[in-house]
């Protein structure tokens, strides 16, 4: 079950954020601590952050060293091929991290000639972005450059009213993301290729209203090697992967340092059989540390997927099945098996069944005691626990789909047995204290996701989605940040000459949010309608510009209880491409 951002549509809608990006999705939600850049986490199908796999070119970009899995926030879209969003558990092909589903971020690849673009942006809250790329192919070999700036004075992550943040300090934000990938063909049948990521940001953030101190800065490397074989038989892999980030962060409660690393190393082949058939054997060793606590485990899988065609292709039937040994962990099998009918040309029906399994994060297990002072007058300190007695979660999950002509309709249900969550275990010597747990028994994430793409009239894209979400823990109480009922909308229109217009939106539905004076009822924060805007207009064949509207109607809103999000903002933009 897998959802697809192409090029096409981040062009359409100017995307400037990952974030931005998959929250035009069903199934797909998202929460953030104020503007860009600050504390952010994407809900898959309910499921939060870090039981999300997240690849950029293949290499694992969820930090080992935090509490929330990937670092959305710091995902700035350029030269992205597609975005493809696998929903449901996939353990059985990833293993652990993957037990909601995976996002693979693919990045452009060189073409034939020499080729290159370059954006600037500017807009609201003083904010520029500047993006530059440039490729070359020859028969032999491949290179390809792409850099993004975006520099912003923000405005305050905490404010009672996202239209009071202008009383406040501003929370900027900078990012410097650069990309390499280099390829070299010795022959048609063997290929070395190289990638390197580097994403470098500061940002202010808020611990306390009017916070003139805090800021954090995040590197992060992410680097690859892969040599492949191919013969009349199989397509043969063996590959390096590296991620290293590191997060420093101050405030006026002190400092902290966090530095996590994994190195993966692969090796997989796969063959065709049978017409239309292929299986994929592949084995993988994968290290992930702690560098400040001096912490690691590793774990080493073996997994085989196979997919049969039937019927003149009619009938799309798929297995996986894949085992893990850990060092610190229980040992574990996990499998997925799926099959598409296709009823008519037009016409299909789908059925997908997984199991997850998800180890806790350094964090849960080993974080020293953090104290955070009231934030707000009536607000309680309160104190972080770690948990080395936690257990992993394991995870079922299937769904359900029909789809005709663009438009679908598919049930989802994740059973979630020992998930973790921070729970409140008392008072203790004043301090409300939070520590991570197991809840025990089952929790389930279900619902419906309702999509629809497509030409409407000549020239005229109307594309709609609709999510409806139960998300409930073992008692029955609602998990927070997630929205009961979500609905996308977008149409494109290119009927006059090297225009197109596009407006878009969201509505949110019931939502709560955890309140930002600790120990007080949760704040619903849904019930609202976001609209925006694109309009292109091609000068020539090498220049083009555009402008952006979010929020046109300024609707006053919050994601999170106290954290801000933006007013209306407008953004002109101007490319040049060769």
């Amino acid at each position: 079950n897998v959802d697809v951002i192409t090029a096409e549509d981040i062009e359409s809608r100017k995307f400037k954020t990952v974030i931005e990006a998959l929250n035009s999705l069903s199934g797909v939600s998202i929460s953030s601590n104020g503007g860009i850049g600050q504390t952010s986490s994407v809900y898959l199908r309910g499921m939060d952050s870090k039981r999300t796999l997240v690849l950029i070119d293949g290499i694992r970009y969820n930090d080992p060293s935090g509490f929330g899995g990937a670092n959305f926030e710091h995902l700035m879209i350029n030269d992205i091929e597609r975005i493809e969003v696998i929903k449901g558990a996939q353990s059985s092909i990833w293993g652990a991290d993957a037990s909601a589903g995976v996002i693979n971020i693919i990045t452009k690849s060189s073409q034939d000639g020499t080729h290159g673009n370059a954006t600037i942006e500017y807009g609201r809250y003083n904010s520029k972005t500047a993006k530059a790329n440039i490729s070359h192919k020859n028969e032999n070999f491949d290179a390809k450059l792409s850099a993004t700036r975006v520099d912003t004075d923000g405005f305050s992550a905490i404010s009672p009213k996202s239209s009071e943040a202008k009383n406040y300090e501003d929370d900027g934000y900078e990012n410097t993301t650069a990309n390499l990938k280099l390829g070299y063909n010795f022959n048609e049948n063997n290929r070395l290729s190289t990638s390197y990521e580097i994403i470098d940001t500061k940002v202010n953030f808020d611990s306390t209203p009017n916070d003139k101190i805090s800021k954090a800065n995040t590197l992060t490397h992410l680097a690859n090697i892969t040599y492949e074989n191919r013969n009349d038989i199989a397509l043969t892999k063996v590959y390096g992967n590296y991620t290293d980030i590191k997060r420093d962060s101050k405030s006026s409660f002190g400092t902290s340092n966090f530095r996590g690393k994994v190195k993966e190393y692969g090796l997989n082949t796969s063959i065709d059989y049978l017409n239309s058939s292929n299986v994929t054997i592949g084995a993988d060793y994968k290290d992930f540390e702690d560098k400040e606590m001096s912490k690691d485990y590793d774990n080493k899988g073996i997994f085989i997927s196979n997919t049969n065609k039937f019927f003149d292709d009619k009938t799309i039937f798929t297995q996986a099945l894949r085992y893990d040994r850990y060092s610190d962990f229980e040992n574990k099998t996990t499998g997925k098996i799926g099959i598409k009918q296709y009823i008519i040309e037009d016409l299909n029906i789908s059925a997908n069944y997984g199991t997850g399994y998800n180890v806790p994060t350094f964090e849960n297990l080993f974080a020293p005691t953090v104290t955070y002072p009231a934030w707000y007058p009536g607000g309680s300190a309160s104190t972080y626990l770690s948990n080395p007695d936690i257990n992993p979660e394991k995870t079922k999950s299937y769904d359900l789909s029909i789809e005709y002509k663009g438009f679908s309709v598919t049930y989802f249900r994740n059973k979630v047995n020992n998930l973790i969550s921070s729970q409140y275990i008392g008072n203790i010597g004043g301090v409300d204290t939070y520590k991570p747990m197991n809840l025990s028994g089952d929790s389930i994430f279900k619902g419906t996701e309702i999509a629809y793409k497509n030409e409407v009239i000549e020239d005229t894209f109307l594309n709609l989605s609709y999510t409806n979400l139960s998300a409930k823990d073992k008692d029955g109480n609602k998990l927070l940040n997630r929205p009961t009922n979500k609905f996308n909308f977008g149409v494109d229109y290119y009927g006059l000459k090297d225009f197109h217009f596009n407006v878009n939106g969201e509505y949110i539905g019931t939502r709560y949010s955890p309140n930002i004076n600790w120990g007080n009822p949760d704040v619903k924060t849904g019930n609202y309608t976001i609209w925006n805007a694109v309009v292109d207009y091609d000068i020539s064949k090498n220049f083009s510009t555009y402008l952006k509207l979010d929020n046109i109607f300024n609707k006053d809103y919050q994601i999170v209880d106290g954290y801000a999000t933006s007013q209306r903002a407008a953004f002109v933009g101007l490319k040049a491409s060769f």
